[in-house]
């Protein structure tokens, strides 16, 4: 096959060559020639002031003594120089001692020079007295005539142009000559050796080395080549080869080696008919970690890695008794257990394999404990086909970790009625807001100093048209899986503030309004900013809004809760961490957040009294001498009885809030409450 010549790298590469270095040529022509312009008006005002030097002493001289004939004299002199167009000494307010003018210089190159130098050039210098007495006289002008500079800066531009654009053409023909030599002269050989290769036996002919070549580019090229065509024969066995292990590799799980998912409903769909036809039982077991996703950020994704493999090998040592196993993905696996007779059997191995995990493994030197909850299906009850079974087992896996962890589940037509219920809610949950569904209702927050109602707290109720009132700890969970949290938090935010506006207006200028902030949205960039809008807009005073935020929330990714909160507080909130005592916090992470109040969780106040064994009250005082040594507020939540109060009370809990004072309220209600606390307060004073 012979290459044409207008496809040929040569001409291309000379083109190209020869276009840059006249781009290139052009360009630095041209910063050179506006270079020269620059120089070009430093040599006018240059020259200016060197005349003006010159003629300083007797122009002052003239001024002076008011000697007309002098000062002509003085003008006449600065008109020698043929740039100087017109001249004039003498006192700004009052008639010129003398002053000349003569026409502009005629020049055909006007009409591109003045654009650059200007058509002419004023310059000044003031006539003043020999010292000590500095008398100021008058000023000595001039005016220069730029059309002769003008000339040649045109001449040196033209000089400048030309020189530059053919030193860049020479270069570039420099340039294309080595190309052509070291590159293009010797690709063209090598074409001519590849065109008698063989395909069919691509091993038998071997590219020369060029002479001059065996070190550099080429020369490794050619040897690359070389070995490419030795290997294409070998390439063709290892293709086969390869073809299997993607066939595998579609059926097994890379990293444990165990079936995939689809592998597992082949060898399932099997296990079913069998079992059909012995009328046998089947268990399929959905097994999934609990809180995988910790154990990764905590270790490492290589940590993780290792704990999959050696959790993979403790499954296989069940192999006895089951008819299949494999990794559905991420943390999840299923086992098969085939030909059983009753349902405990399949409980006694989820069971066997929950107390296989209270072993710790071992990975780089660390003890690492795994959690697990397992879903179960019967064949034939909970489902006649792999897909169902399988998804109702990975559903009741799901559910049962919402509810408590480390057990195992049996799929009942509650639990996927209780599925179903829940999608369901999760749809409407994404109109509610729009529907108007949600209201919020308050609870008042107690001050134990002087017993006044310093506080409430804003909680969101769902009022759905069918199910009616749906429970915070149901849907809230709902939104943040779905997103919907944001929206629903923002309006929740909005209308606080937009309440807690209207009780200042009434007269309640002290009262502090405490809204929940969810996981999700203290991990939204756009947090600080929203909060930062709705204090504004509502006019609320600072620390007049407090934001609670969970333990459990702030311990997910301290460095970004840490940022975010920060950005809260510059906007005027306090910060409060809820349902303290029920997390994992540390007191190096209290001691680095900014946060204004720690909440006792209510689960520890309910108890606090009943407690034989003395927990709760322990951990309530320590949870307030924990706050005061921190130099936080400490506030009870969960107050119900006067016995709670008063224990709270004489360990220096500072605030508290429970049945004990109010249910939570409507906002109306709650304005009656407050306007009731206010009078008592009164007749109490």
């Amino acid at each position: 096959m012979k290459l044409e010549l207008k496809n040929s790298l040569s001409v291309k590469l000379l083109r190209v060559v020869l276009l840059s270095a006249l781009v290139v040529g052009v360009v630095l022509s041209c910063a050179q020639i506006v270079y020269d312009a620059y120089k070009t008006r430093q040599a006018v005002a240059t020259d200016a002031e060197r005349i003006l030097g010159m003629f300083r002493d007797p122009s002052t001289q003239a001024v002076y003594s008011l000697d007309r004939e002098m000062g002509m004299q003085v003008i006449e002199g600065l008109f020698q120089d043929k740039a100087v167009r017109m001249a004039s000494i003498g006192h700004p307010n009052e008639t010129l001692l003398a002053e000349k003018t003569r026409d502009l210089k005629p020049s055909p190159t006007r009409w591109l020079t003045d654009p650059i130098l200007g058509q002419e050039r004023s310059f000044t210098t003031q006539l003043v007295g020999r010292s000590p007495y500095s008398e100021y006289y008058g000023d000595l002008r001039i005016t220069l005539d730029t059309a002769t500079y003008g000339e040649g800066f045109l001449i040196n531009s033209m000089i400048i142009f030309i020189s530059g654009v053919l030193r860049a053409l020479a270069m570039g023909l420099v340039l294309y000559l080595v190309y052509h030599w070291l590159l293009t002269k010797p690709l063209s050989r090598i074409i001519e050796h590849l065109t008698s290769i063989n395909p069919d036996r691509p091993s038998e002919h071997q590219l020369p080395l060029l002479k001059g070549h065996e070190k550099n580019e080429l020369g490794l090229w050619v040897n690359t080549a070389n070995q490419l065509l030795a290997s294409i024969e070998r390439n063709t066995h290892l293709r086969h080869e390869a073809e299997s292990s993607l066939l595998r590799m579609a059926q097994y799980d890379f990293l444990t080696g165990l079936p995939n998912r689809q592998q597992l409903q082949q060898q399932l769909d099997k296990i079913l008919v069998d079992a059909g036809r012995m009328q046998h039982r089947v268990a399929v077991l959905c097994f999934g970690l609990d809180d995988f996703k910790g154990i990764n950020e905590q270790f490492s994704y290589q940590a993780g890695d290792q704990l999959l493999l050696a959790l993979a090998d403790r499954l296989r040592g069940h192999s006895g008794r089951l008819g299949a196993l494999a990794r559905l993905g991420g943390d999840q696996f299923a086992l098969v257990q085939a030909n059983i007779e009753q349902p405990y059997e399949a409980a006694e191995l989820a069971q066997n394999i929950l107390d296989d995990l209270e072993a710790p493994f071992t990975v780089d030197g660390e003890e690492i404990h795994l959690r697990a909850t397992i879903g179960i299906t019967l064949f034939p009850e909970d489902g006649d086909s792999t897909e169902k079974l399988l998804q109702k087992a990975e559903q009741t896996m799901t559910l049962a970790k919402t509810r408590s962890r480390n057990r195992y589940q049996f799929y009942i037509a509650s639990v996927d009625s209780e599925i179903r219920r829940r999608r369901e809610l999760e749809k409407d949950l994404r109109e509610a807001l729009v529907r108007n569904q949600f209201h919020l209702v308050y609870q008042p927050q107690i001050n134990y100093r002087d017993h006044r109602v310093v506080g409430v707290e804003a909680l969101i109720r769902w009022t759905h048209p069918e199910h009616g009132f749906v429970p915070p700890d149901q849907f809230i969970p709902l939104a943040e899986q779905n997103g919907t949290i944001i929206a629903i938090g923002e309006w929740v935010l909005d209308q606080a503030c937009k309440q807690l506006r209207e009780w200042h207006d009434q007269g309640f200028t002290d009262l502090r309004m405490a809204v929940n902030l969810s996981t999700v949205q203290l991990h939204h960039s756009e947090l600080p900013r929203v909060v930062n809008n709705l204090l504004q807009i509502y006019r609320l005073p600072p620390r007049s809004l407090e934001l609670e935020v969970t333990e459990t929330g702030l311990m997910e990714d301290i460095s970004t809760a840490a940022q975010h909160l920060l950005s809260l507080r510059r906007s005027g909130a306090l910060i409060a961490i809820d349902d303290f005592g029920t997390g994992y916090s540390s007191l190096s992470y209290l001691k680095s957040l900014p946060l204004d109040k720690i909440k006792i969780d209510k689960s520890f106040v309910q108890d606090l009294i009943d407690d034989d064994d003395d927990d709760d009250a322990t951990i309530v005082r320590a949870i307030i001498q924990l706050g005061k040594s921190l130099g936080m507020q400490v506030i009870a939540e969960g107050v119900e009885t006067v016995e709670q109060e008063a224990y709270i009370i004489s360990e220096g809990c500072n605030e508290g809030q429970g049945y004990l004072y109010s249910k939570p309220l409507p906002a109306r209600e709650l304005l009656a409450y407050l306007k009731q606390a206010q009078r008592t307060q009164v007749r109490v004073l």
